[in-house]
């Protein structure tokens, strides 16, 4: 077997453990939808980098977050989905404050003046949509952790009872 074969599979055996270890681990699937879902909250809105810092620090000062969780919403956000974020945050925006003045969705030919409007209009749509997909992240979340430990046996019996609540129909 070729060296990079060998570092890819070993690699994708270590995700995996790793994976299946924060799903089996001490964290409630409340605890892991809720990781993931502040982690999507941070990543969605324009933190500039900082969202990093503010991971380490809550990972940091709280023992109920899952950190794998946390983390792992970069994954979903990640730099390259961002631009699409942004797109359509400032097209949101506009939708809700109106357009502005001098600055085309073709081309942000951007005077200075406008700027402000621009950052407005950016951060309102951009806060509607990181509370929108900490929602889904949540939600996708919960049911992921709590359909796996089902699978495994290790879902708890009230757990398991608030699940067949929750999906009746």
């Amino acid at each position: 077997m070729d060296p990079l074969r060998a570092y890819v599979r070993s690699t994708r055996a270590e995700l995996k453990g790793e994976l299946e270890a924060s799903l089996d681990g001490e964290y409630t699937p409340q605890q892991v939808a809720g990781s993931f879902a502040l982690g999507v909250f941070i990543t969605a809105l324009p933190t500039l980098g900082t969202g990093f810092l503010l991971f380490v620090l809550i990972a940091y000062l709280f023992s109920g977050v899952s950190k794998l969780a946390l983390f792992s919403s970069v994954i979903v956000l990640n730099p390259a989905v961002k631009w699409g974020v942004y797109g359509t945050s400032f097209w949101l925006g506009s939708v809700l404050l109106g357009p502005v003045d001098g600055v085309s969705r073709s081309e942000l030919s951007l005077s200075l003046s406008a700027a402000p409007e621009v950052v407005a209009r950016l951060l309102l749509g951009n806060l509607i949509l990181a509370v929108l997909f900490t929602v889904a992240g949540y939600a996708a979340a919960y049911r992921l952790t709590a359909a796996y430990r089902r699978r495994s046996g290790e879902i708890g019996v009230v757990e398991g009872a608030l699940e067949r609540v929750r999906n009746r129909p």
